[in-house]
């Protein structure tokens, strides 16, 4: 039955092969290092789900602060305005901005915790048994990887409104504390996902997980013998 259902679904180790996660380039599976781009081959990061805890403790510790201290300090002749990222998406939509209040919520706020929930996902499920598919959990973690950039928006939207609005005295826009631990936040997580081996979530494949066609071929055999 294990024979059967290697046969069936065969990965790269099986067939003596690894691959280079910086260049993609295939290569034996005694080679250990990339003859195309000198990073060192694997054939799995055994230290793959510490550095992924580790950058999702410090990115989640950093995303705390980001979010209780002010985004964006405005000062004028008369007063002197702080605002959070959701304080400061509250005012746009009172001043009818609703439309760039919703874009910094989902940037600021929905992505980032969707991408911490979904990094802690991954990493628990690699040793636990899901309901979620293998081919699922890839795509889950590739819109991970390509989604967690534009969590960026809002530091952006900061750097350009502190360098564009310095009127001296008459008004001023500086970019608040939350600013650097929302940026460290960003970073912390795409390193955290980064840091991920995909590679895992194949390991210890169900049977379940595999194409219909295949498991329908492996129990035909089954039956054969």
């Amino acid at each position: 039955m294990s024979g059967d259902r290697h046969l069936s679904a065969l990965t790269a180790r099986d067939a003596g092969l690894v691959a280079c996660r910086r260049c993609t380039r295939v290569w034996p599976g005694h080679e250990t290092e990339c003859g195309r781009c000198g990073a060192s081959l694997a054939s799995r990061d055994d230290r793959s789900l510490s550095r992924v805890w580790a950058w999702w403790v410090v990115g989640l510790i950093c995303y705390v602060p980001a979010n209780l201290y002010p985004m964006l300090s405005t000062r004028t002749l008369l007063s002197t305005s702080e605002a959070t990222i959701v304080g400061g998406a509250i005012e746009l939509i009172h001043h009818g901005s609703i439309g760039i209040a919703i874009v910094i919520l989902v940037a600021s706020v929905l992505i980032p915790m969707a991408k911490f929930a979904c990094i802690a996902f991954l990493a628990l499920t690699v040793e636990r048994r899901t309901a979620l598919s293998a081919t699922s959990r890839q795509h889950l973690y590739e819109l991970v990887e390509y989604v967690g950039r534009w969590s960026m928006i809002d530091v952006f939207v900061v750097a350009i409104l502190s360098s564009l609005v310095q009127l001296n005295v008459a008004a001023t826009i500086n970019p608040g504390p939350a600013s650097l631990a929302f940026a460290l936040s960003v970073i912390f997580t795409m390193l955290s996902a980064q840091a991920f081996d995909s590679r895992l979530i194949w390991d210890g494949i169900e049977e379940a997980d595999r194409p219909d066609d295949l498991a329908i071929s492996a129990a035909g055999r089954d039956m054969a013998h």
